[in-house]
């Protein structure tokens, strides 16, 4: 097999195991209900193990297509709209900070998580044209911490168990 079938393989896989995550995710009830939106982000275990093992781009592909097709099956177009936000911001923000060499696979999946959340706020207050929205970033600022360090962690495991792709 070429290398170029070999990652396109990788990477077919890498959106089919990321998929399977947000479908177990999205059949999870809320984490905590009384605030919406709330999520551990599954899917986002691949995108901090591929930005690792493989490539920002690779990395930030798997996670756009994973976006895309998730939002097409289990949501609309204002959680496109959200979620592709969350994404840009989160891989800028993971991709600068993995370059800059300065914090562990935790701590970047934690930052991840937080400019996600960031991402889609900004999103909202586009949309909605209500900046007080804002306010709700201390709430989503603990969590994504929170789903951060899970992540981080899943993925840290990951990169120490599969070696090779």
């Amino acid at each position: 097999m070429n290398n170029k079938t070999k990652k396109l393989t990788v990477l077919s896989l890498a959106v089919t195991v990321a998929m399977l995550l947000s479908y177990i995710e999205f059949l999870l009830p809320p984490i905590f209900s009384a605030v919406p939106g709330i999520k551990i982000g599954l899917a986002n275990i691949i995108t901090v193990f591929l930005l690792y093992r493989l490539s920002a781009l690779e990395a930030s592909l798997v996670s756009l297509v994973r976006v895309c097709l998730s939002s097409l099956l289990f949501g609309s177009l204002v959680t496109l709209t959200y979620s592709i936000f969350g994404a840009i911001f989160s891989m800028l923000v993971m991709v600068i900070l993995k370059k800059l060499n300065l914090f562990s696979t935790v701590g970047v999946s934690i930052s991840g998580a937080v400019f996600h959340n960031v991402g889609q706020i900004v999103a909202a207050i586009i949309l909605l044209g209500t900046k007080e929205l804002g306010y709700y970033m201390i709430v989503l600022t603990v969590t994504g911490v929170l789903a951060g360090i899970f992540v981080g962690i899943a993925g840290a495991l990951m990169l120490k168990h599969i070696k090779r792709l």
